[in-house]
């Protein structure tokens, strides 16, 4: 997606240039070109050969609409032409070689390389006269930024002048969510300066700008040739090596924290030893505080930003950051050392990592009482990293409704503000708390949505945590192939830049597969493989929201069930401490699994009664389904029909046909003919979610390759799908298809 994006959307261009990138950056271990148009040289020659051809008059026109489109949008074609007295009549000459036809607004180019083509074809003067026309008529109220950036665009050679205002409109820019913009003005700026020791300085700045504009590639380029090991920290933590980013962040927040320790009494010195810093406004940095980190080297930071005071948001950014690349690994000890440079220069980090860490230490009730804090902070303010952080604490604490609408809210402030890279994590938290209270379809959609979005902007550790999810889903609504595929992708990536998290996550979708289709003995396995795993292959906060599945499937092996006991002890301090219903629920139906006879029968009954007060409707379901199936062992056929035929109307509504096949099996055991499968005219009854968003693909006429694109998948997959499909259906032909969902 970063190539396409690159080539401006040319499919031919893209395969160039990922004919002759580097196996680091096929892998996104390394930016993309500064120049991609270098992939496309003939294809440049041509069109530069066309424009060559044009009267004079025609290929001016072309350079002032080239010179206002990029690389960025003034939308000033108009009134340049008018301030410079021009005919626009030459643009017929344009648009009858279909290079160019104009509008009222400007000119639109017949593709990106064409515009590129008409801007590189005139010489360096006719370039900067084309600016200057542009910047003397950017006169209106807020078009200082633009104006500012035709004026350096203009200049000759390196003006100490333009960089100061380019960097003031920068400002300006960031301050409208235009981090592009403001990105594009840094940069410049970093090339005009004439202080060679400000520029690493600049180029980071500029980074840090790329990086909340999404553009990933861009600020991995930028931070390669800027000051700050922060910025490379946090974009290794986002596509690198997890535990190299944890040594980053946290080496950058030690010393960011040391000078304040050392400041003289009576001067300002921030936050020092044995003093302690407010945790929301900590919090509030992550996701600011990275772009005034980024602004200078070691040496320069306190002449850069004219004290130290700015010091204690940033050193406690980077320690958030660290602490979450240590829990992104599930290593405890880095967690640990994390708290003790925390402790050690009184900085608190963001109350979500400080209850993570504090749950992996055993310590449920402090961990409970940072997380309830961390979930309460999404009231009025907007600030989308404190959104996230909520929404990921109110999933920890079993508050879905409350999780889904603070993701919801993050994604929205997100892009009021022009974050993009913020946007992904947001929407992942979303799908997590549409997914748990039964709406695995919709999460499915919304987490696919967060998957391409986290490929476009660079953030590929992220992707991997997002297969890992699909996997999951997939899981549960029955389509097993796409599963495996996901889960196999998942693990692939996470193990080789120590991920334990999504790697953990990845083991637990396709022992949840086994779980849902029998395969018990299998299920029981991987999840003990979860329990053992060490930092970088498991996770520690998987391994316990995994406990009730683990449970499930070491009773029904029939085999020693101590360890599951133990689990469970475990799972049931940590429900009774945070008091979560849905936990308390899952805490009870383990109980009961773990029981025989009229005990287990109560244990269910106090476990449903739970689920009541709770939101995870898609394990309520499978607690009616274990339950009908006690029931009807001891013979108490009635209730256990009724058990049953709930938990399978549930399992249908949820798209969960595995789940389904398991509630239809226990009551034919009963006896019940009645519930066959759901009819033949209800396609989405008969097809996996997969397969159902295959089939409308397919029928709108995508290719197998279009649909694997669109739904980042193999097209051997999409080609089995297919097949299933039609089996499935009792059709042969894609023509079938399309007749069958148009009478829908």
């Amino acid at each position: 997606m970063r190539v396409l994006r690159a080539v401006h959307g040319d499919p031919l261009a893209a395969a160039e240039l990922a004919a002759v990138l580097s196996e680091h950056q096929l892998a996104g271990l390394e930016p993309l070109p500064a120049e991609p148009t270098a992939a496309a040289p003939a294809l440049l020659r041509s069109h530069r050969r066309e424009i060559r051809t044009l009267a004079p008059d025609t290929r001016r026109l072309l350079l002032i609409a080239a010179a206002d489109q990029h690389p960025v949008d003034t939308h000033a074609f108009p009134r340049a032409v008018a301030a410079a007295r021009l005919d626009t009549g030459p643009l017929d000459e344009a648009e009858a070689a279909g290079l160019a036809h104009p509008t009222s607004a400007g000119v639109v180019f017949r593709d990106p390389w064409t515009r590129i083509a008409a801007y590189e074809s005139a010489s360096a003067v006719d370039r900067r006269e084309a600016h200057r026309l542009l910047a003397r008529v950017l006169r209106d109220e807020g078009e200082a930024p633009r104006r500012c950036w035709h004026r350096a665009a203009a200049a000759l050679g390196p003006s100490r002048r333009l960089a100061a205002e380019l960097r003031a409109s920068a400002q300006e820019a960031r301050a409208a969510a235009e981090h592009t913009l403001a990105c594009t003005l840094v940069e410049r700026a970093a090339a005009l300066t004439p202080d060679p020791r400000e520029r690493p300085r600049l180029l980071a700045r500029a980074a840090a700008d790329a990086w909340r504009s999404g553009d990933g590639d861009r600020a991995r380029r930028l931070a390669a040739h800027g000051d700050t090991d922060g910025l490379s920290g946090l974009l290794a933590l986002r596509a690198g090596n997890a535990t190299e980013a944890f040594d980053a962040l946290l080496g950058e927040a030690a010393r960011g924290a040391e000078p304040r320790e050392r400041a003289p009494g009576g001067g300002a010195r921030g936050v020092g030893p044995g003093e302690r810093a407010d945790p929301a406004a900590c919090e509030r940095t992550v996701g600011g505080a990275l772009i005034e980190s980024a602004g200078g080297g070691r040496g320069a930071r306190a002449a850069a930003y004219g004290a130290v005071t700015a010091a204690p948001d940033a050193a406690a950014h980077l320690l958030a950051r660290a602490t979450e690349a240590a829990i992104y690994t599930g290593d405890l000890r880095r967690c640990r050392e994390a708290a003790a440079v925390a402790d050690r220069f009184g900085i608190v980090p963001p109350g979500t990592l400080g209850g993570l860490t504090a749950a992996f230490e055993g310590r449920y009730a402090d961990a409970r009482d940072l997380l309830e804090a961390a979930a309460g902070r999404c009231g009025p303010g907007g600030d989308p990293t404190l959104l996230i952080h909520s929404s990921i604490a109110a999933l920890l604490l079993g508050d879905h409704t409350r999780a889904g609408s603070a993701a919801v809210r993050a994604a929205a402030s997100a892009r009021a503000r022009g974050e993009a890279a913020t946007v992904p994590q947001a929407m992942e938290f979303r799908a997590y708390a549409e997914f748990w209270t039964g709406r695995p379809r919709a999460a499915g959609a919304a987490t696919l949505d967060a998957l391409r979005q986290a490929y476009t902007t660079g953030q590929d550790n992220g992707a991997c945590h997002l297969q890992a999810a699909l996997a999951m889903f997939a899981a549960v609504t029955g389509d097993e192939d796409v599963c495996r595929e996901r889960a196999e992708a998942a693990r692939t990536y996470a193990l080789a830049r120590g991920l334990g998290l999504p790697a953990a996550l990845a083991l637990w979708a396709l022992a949840f597969l086994d779980l849902s289709t029998g395969r018990y003995a299998a299920s029981a396995s991987r999840l003990r493989a979860l329990a053992g795993f060490g930092p970088g292959h498991g996770h520690r906060a998987v391994r316990h929201l995994a406990t009730p599945h683990y449970v499930e499937a070491a009773v029904r092996t029939g085999g020693d069930t101590r360890v599951a006991r133990a689990a469970h002890a475990d799972y049931d301090h940590w429900a009774r401490i945070v008091r979560s219903p849905d936990d308390l629920a899952l805490s009870a139906r383990c109980r009961a699994l773990l029981a025989t006879g009229a005990e287990a029968v109560e244990h269910y009954r106090t476990a449903l009664d739970l689920h009541a007060g709770g939101t995870r409707d898609f394990e309520r379901a499978r607690t009616e389904l274990l339950f009908g199936g006690a029931l009807r062992r001891l013979r108490h056929r009635t209730e256990a029909r009724d058990r049953l035929h709930s938990a399978l109307e549930a399992f249908e509504h949820f798209g969960a046909p595995q789940c389904a096949a398991q509630a239809r099996a226990e009551l034919r055991a009963l006896g019940d003919t009645g519930a066959p499968e759901r009819g033949a005219g209800d396609l989405a009854g008969r097809l996996t979610a997969q397969q159902l968003m295959v089939a409308r693909m397919a029928a709108e006429g995508a290719t197998n390759r279009e649909i694997a694109s669109r739904l980042l998948l193999s097209p051997r997959t999409i080609d089995h799908h297919l097949r299933g499909v039609f089996a499935r259906l009792g059709i042969r032909s894609r023509i079938e298809l399309v007749r069958l969902l148009g009478e829908r």
